[in-house]
C-alpha cells in the first residue's frame, strides 16, 4: 500500500537520524534510489521527504537533492527510567558476595595477625594459609604440598609473572588459546607468541600436535573450565589428550582453573591431576568466586620453577598483604567458602540454562554463539556483513550493554563481528528480555544490509 510505504519510508529516515548513522548536513539518499529499494513510486518517496521537510527535519538544494538539518530536532534521550541489560559486567553476582562473613573473617584476621602487620610477610604466601589451600584444593583433584603453593595478588600476576621466567625445557614460544581473555594478551605484547582458535568445541587436537612438534613452545596457556570469553570446558579426554601431547613434546601447561569451583560436575578433573609432578602448572583465582577487590590467587608450581619464581614474585610486590592472607585463610577454615561455593554454583548454573533458552528462542539464523553450562561467559558471531561496533552502539541505544572480543585475540587472529557476553550482573528474568533485544537489532540491521540501506 502506498500510505504503508510512505510512512516506512519515513520512519527509516528518522531511524537512521537517531542512530547517528545519517549525520546533520549530510544528503539523503536520492528518491530514485529509494524507490528501488522500497519497491514503490517516485511519488511516494516523495511524498516522504515533503512531509520531513515540512517538519523542519530535512531541506531540499536545488538540483542536489535532500540534506538532514543541522540542528537535527529529535535526537533519542536514554529514559532513565528503562531497564539497563548489562552483558558487559563480567564480576560476580553483587548480590550473592559473602559480603558481612568476610567482614567478620577480616576482623579475625587483624586480631590474629596484628604484628606480622609491621613486618614483611613470607614471599610466597603465608604458611598457614598454603596449608589450608592445600587441603582446599584436594576437593578440586589438585594434590600438591604447601612448598609448591606460591600464594599471588591474583592469578593474572602469576601468569605475567610465568610467561617472562625461564622454564627448565629452555623453549621461548607462548601457546595461547584464542580468543583468550584481555590482560592474558596484554602480558604477552612484545614476547614470541602464537595462537590456537578453540571455537564452539575446543581447539583441533591434530593441530595442536603439529604446533607442539614442529614449534619452539615454551608454555601452551589454557582455561580449561568456563574459558573467558567463550564459555567453553574441556572434557576429561581432552585434558588426557592435551597433557600427553605435552609429555610427547616437551611442552609445559599453565592451566588457568579460576573458575574451576563453580563446575557442577564433580568428576570433571582439572589437567593437572593428569600429571601433578611439573609438566602442568595450576593456576587459580578468587577474585570470581568471592570478592574482586581482595585480589588473591595461588600457583602450584613444579619444584623445578620455585626458586626462580621467588625472586620474580620478590622484585613484583615483595608479599601479597597479610590481612587478605589471613581472612582468606580464616574464611576456607570455617567452612564458609564451601557453603558459598554451592550457593553461587546453582545460580551460574540456572543463569547459564536460561541464557541457553534465550539464545534457542531468539537468535536468528546465521548467528553463532556457545552455550556454557555456567552462566558467566558466552560469545555471540554475528551474521556476516555485521560487524561488532556498529552493532554495540545499535543495542546500547536499546539499553543492551555487552563487549567486543577484539582486545581478546593476537593479531592474526583478530576479528571484528563477535561479542562477548555475562550475565553475572543481570536479572535472571532480564536474561531473555535482553537476548530478544538483541536478537531483534541483529534481525533488524541483516534486513537493512539486504536493502542496501546503510549509509556512513
Amino acid at each position: 500500500m502506498p500510505h504503508a510505504k510512505f510512512e516506512e519510508i519515513i520512519h527509516y529516515i528518522e531511524m537512521l537520524a537517531e542512530s547517528g548513522r545519517l549525520k546533520p548536513g549530510t544528503r539523503l539518499p536520492s528518491i530514485r534510489s529509494l524507490a528501488g529499494e522500497f519497491s514503490c513510486s517516485l511519488n511516494t518517496v516523495i511524498k516522504a521527504y515533503k512531509e520531513l521537510e515540512f517538519s523542519h527535519k530535512i531541506y531540499a538544494v536545488s538540483k542536489s537533492g535532500y540534506y538532514l538539518v543541522e540542528d537535527f530536532p529529535y535526537k533519542k534521550q536514554p529514559d532513565p527510567e528503562a531497564p539497563v541489560y548489562d552483558f558487559l559486567s563480567a564480576g560476580p553476582d553483587k548480590h550473592a558476595m559473602p559480603y558481612l562473613d568476610y567482614k567478620h573473617c577480616m576482623n579475625q584476621a587483624i586480631d590474629r595477625y596484628k604484628e606480622d602487620m609491621f613486618t614483611y610477610s613470607e614471599l610466597l604466601g603465608l604458611s598457614t594459609l598454603r596449608e589450608e589451600l592445600a587441603r582446599h584444593l584436594r576437593d578440586l583433584q589438585v594434590f600438591a604440598t604447601p612448598e609448591r603453593i606460591a600464594v599471588t595478588t591474583g592469578s593474572q600476576q602469576a601468569l605475567h609473572l610465568l610467561i617472562r621466567l625461564p622454564f627448565p625445557n629452555g623453549k621461548q614460544t607462548i601457546l595461547t588459546e584464542q580468543p583468550a581473555h584481555p590482560s592474558f594478551i596484554e602480558s604477552v605484547k612484545g614476547m614470541s607468541t602464537l595462537g590456537i582458535e578453540i571455537g564452539r568445541d575446543g581447539p583441533d587436537m591434530e593441530r595442536l600436535e603439529t604446533i607442539f612438534k614442529s614449534e619452539d613452545i615454551k608454555f601452551f596457556y589454557a582455561v580449561s573450565r568456563f574459558h573467558n570469553p567463550t564459555g567453553h570446558s574441556y572434557t576429561n579426554e581432552e585434558r588426557r589428550k592435551i597433557v600427553e601431547l605435552a609429555e610427547r613434546y616437551d611442552v609445559y601447561i599453565v592451566e588457568d582453573d579460576y573458575m574451576g569451583d563453580l563446575d557442577p560436575d564433580l568428576k570433571q578433573d582439572p589437567m593437572f591431576a593428569y600429571q601433578p609432578n611439573g609438566r602442568i602448572i595450576y593456576t587459580k583465582s578468587f577474585s570470581k568466586t568471592l570478592l574482586p577487590g581482595l585480589r588473591l590467587g595461588l600457583v602450584v608450581l613444579p619444584q623445578e620453577l620455585i626458586e626462580g619464581f621467588t625472586r620474580a614474585k620478590f622484585a613484583a610486590d615483595v608479599h601479597t598483604p597479610v590481612i587478605t592472607q589471613g581472612a582468606l585463610e580464616i574464611y576456607l577454615k570455617n567452612g564458609m567458602f564451601t557453603a558459598h561455593i554451592e550457593k553461587i554454583r546453582k545460580l551460574y548454573r540456572k543463569k547459564g540454562e536460561l541464557l541457553r533458552e534465550a539464545y534457542q528462542t531468539f537468535m536468528p539464523e546465521g548467528t553463532v554463539y556457545t552455550c556454557p553450562t555456567s552462566g558467566f561467559y558466552s560469545t555471540v558471531r554475528l551474521p556476516s556483513p555485521l560487524k561488532a561496533g556498529e552493532f554495540l552502539q545499535r543495542l546500547k541505544e536499546n539499553n543492551v550493554l555487552a563487549q567486543s572480543t577484539e582486545s581478546m585475540y593476537l593479531e592474526g587472529f583478530l576479528r571484528h563481528d563477535e561479542l562477548r557476553l555475562s550475565v553475572s550482573h543481570v536479572e535472571d528474568h532480564m536474561i531473555g528480555e535482553g537476548i530478544e533485544r538483541m536478537a531483534e537489532t541483529i534481525q533488524e540491521m541483516v534486513n537493512e544490509r539486504k536493502k542496501g540501506m546503510v549509509w556512513r
